[in-house]
């Protein structure tokens, strides 16, 4: 490297633009060694022929599409290479992969188990009653849909609703991880016992997680009720605001 800084800046951004994404200093030699460029990521694969129009369906194939942790630059480059995933066997049979949507950089991440019939139609997450519950709890803390990012663990919807199964929510989670790292959020609210177990890595109850923040990393996150057990049991939507008052308190610090 130069003396110069200004010289140094100008030849990392040369390497940078001809597609370089790590240089080597040797202090010994004052030589600059380039890594060679990353190799292109594989194309997604085409729907399956015979597959029902509009659907994004792909045959599962667990081995085809490693994911590299931090290999992504932004969140379109991570929703890009998610498309037409086939890493679990709900790839065979959604309508749509359901990423998540909203604000790339939120504050304030929601998190939920798994696309619904609603949500697998739209390729939407939390669209259906449960989604219209949730944008009025959004609201009734001072934002909008469009102030946070709302995804699931899984991005498939399982059949007739069902919960989520081991292997699936381990061909799915390192998405999930991959976005809470590019998204950066301050503060992520979990919905329900699947994505609050998921992502704590924990297998206490929702009942005995709630209520409190929990550490993971630098963010901070807070176990709820999901609003579709809210739509069963109204007498819990109580519970749901205290839990909301204290991210709302905590997005003022």
């Amino acid at each position: 490297m130069a003396d110069d800084p200004r010289k140094n800046l100008e030849e990392i951004r040369f390497f940078r633009d001809l597609g370089i994404r790590e240089i080597y200093l040797d202090v010994a030699a004052g030589a600059v060694r380039a890594s060679p460029p990353p190799p292109p990521r594989p194309a997604s694969p085409r729907p399956p022929a015979g597959a029902p129009p509009g659907t994004d369906a792909v045959p599962t194939n667990p081995a085809a599409r490693p994911i590299v942790p931090a290999d992504f630059p932004t969140l379109e480059a991570l929703a890009g290479f998610t498309a037409g995933c086939p890493r679990c066997k709900l790839s065979s049979r959604r309508t749509h992969l359901v990423f998540g949507q909203g604000n790339p950089r939120a504050a304030l991440m929601f998190v939920g188990e798994a696309p619904g019939a609603d949500e697998d139609a739209q390729g939407l997450a939390f669209v259906g009653r449960a989604g219209q519950l949730l944008t009025k709890i959004i609201e009734a803390i001072g934002l909008t849909r469009d102030d946070v990012f709302i995804a699931n663990v899984l991005k498939c919807r399982p059949p007739e609703n069902r919960n989520p199964e081991p292997d699936e929510v381990a061909a799915c989670l390192p998405y999930l991880r991959e976005q809470i790292r590019l998204i950066a959020p301050r503060i992520i609210v979990t919905l329900g016992t699947f994505a609050t177990q998921a992502i704590l890595e924990s297998e206490l109850s929702i009942g005995r997680l709630r209520g409190r923040f929990h550490p993971l990393g630098p963010v901070r996150v807070m176990p709820t009720y999901h609003p579709a057990f809210l739509l069963r049991s109204p007498e819990r939507k109580k519970d749901v605001w205290e839990d909301m008052k204290k991210v709302r308190e905590a997005l003022r610090e």
